[in-house]
């Protein structure tokens, strides 16, 4: 396996810049990265290795607008994302951000179509038939969430997050809790619908596997971002 430093990366993939981070620093107890640059661009998939505590999901949610920055800059587009009105930053979380958890965070007592439908109207987008047949769902719509298993559940999460039409997928660690072939198929999925869609995916993940599918990886280690060839 082949590391470079690419805290300040120099690669010029093709596509549009959807997202960038610029000096980012965060810190709990200690300080989980510093003065890191990330560009995400359109069509680009980017793969997140690294130890528990190195700062992955910080990260993550940092570049997802959860969690601010203690110091640096997270733009979308030209548009630094924390000047921009309460409105606007709603309205791009709202159209443009998707993000998937390891955890299920669906509306327990309510049946698979009715999840789906909430984050259609919420979206104001239409429940997509092919989606649900790709996710392999289409036989559980009428029952209830909390009667599928682990698997089931993380698909009609996908399923649910995707309905909303996301440019940006951010995902973290979405097959941790799955088997193998489970979640190379949803993995694929992820991959298929931002190449449909012109669209880029951000996954931290401890899985290698599921990491060699992205266009980039990284490993986050020692405050700063290493790119990684598997």
């Amino acid at each position: 396996m082949i590391v470079k430093d690419f805290s300040k990366s120099s690669s010029k993939p093709t596509g549009k810049i959807l997202i960038s981070g610029k000096n980012l620093t965060h810190k709990f107890d200690y300080t989980l990265f510093e003065n890191l640059d990330i560009n995400i661009h359109e069509g680009e998939s980017i793969a997140i290795l690294g130890i528990s505590g190195s700062g992955k999901s910080t990260l993550l949610h940092t570049l997802a607008t959860l969690l601010k920055p203690l110091k640096g800059e997270v733009n979308y587009g030209p548009n630094s994302f924390y000047t921009l009105s309460n409105k606007y930053q709603t309205k791009l979380r709202r159209d443009s951000i998707g993000i998937i958890f390891q955890s299920h965070y669906l509306f327990k007592g309510f049946s698979v179509k009715e999840n789906l439908e909430i984050s259609s109207i919420l979206s104001n987008k239409n429940v997509d038939i092919n989606l649900i047949k790709r996710l392999k769902i289409e036989d559980t719509l009428n029952q209830n969430v909390s009667e599928l298993s682990g698997g089931q559940q993380q698909r009609v999460s996908i399923a649910r997050v995707l309905t909303k039409q996301p440019t940006i997928i951010f995902a973290d660690e979405p097959t941790g809790n799955l088997d193998r072939n489970t979640g190379i198929e949803i993995m694929d999925t992820m991959l298929e619908y931002i190449k449909e869609r012109d669209g880029a995916l951000f996954i931290v993940t401890h899985d290698e596997e599921i990491a060699k599918k992205c266009n980039s990886v990284y490993r986050l280690e020692d405050k700063r971002l290493n790119k990684v060839y598997l």
